[in-house]
């Protein structure tokens, strides 16, 4: 009997793959999503230091009270969005893409897009 891996371990061994090839640095940091069942978070890292430059979530009260549910893809715009605003203010213009191991498609595509026509180039 063949026997699949479980989807949560399968999506943690291909954002181990992805990670190996690219960082962020202070140049170009790096954009990394997560999306759980219930939410969206998108931050932007410098893993040369070790530290979170900006970060944007369903979670925070200016972003969910636009939006009627935090997981779907209007959600997902929103937060790119979002995250493209503050990074254009702290100065981040490139980034690195982390996809985390999710499909570049739905949420995370739409995140993407977003961040795009925020300002972030990727």
């Amino acid at each position: 009997m063949i026997k699949k891996p479980a989807r949560k371990i399968a999506r943690k061994r291909r954002h181990l793959r992805i990670r190996n090839k690219l960082a962020g640095t202070a140049c170009q940091p790096r954009l990394v999503v997560f999306r759980s069942n219930m939410h969206m978070y998108a931050q932007i890292v410098d893993d040369a230091k070790g530290h979170t430059l900006c970060a944007a979530s369903t979670m925070e009260k200016d972003v969910a009270s636009r939006l009627q549910k935090t997981s779907d893809v209007e959600a997902a715009k929103i937060v790119g969005e979002t995250i493209g605003k503050k990074a254009q203010a702290i100065g981040i213009t490139n980034v690195v893409f982390d996809r985390a191991g999710y499909k570049y498609h739905g949420k995370v595509q739409a995140l993407a897009e977003a961040a795009r026509e925020a300002g972030l180039q990727f």
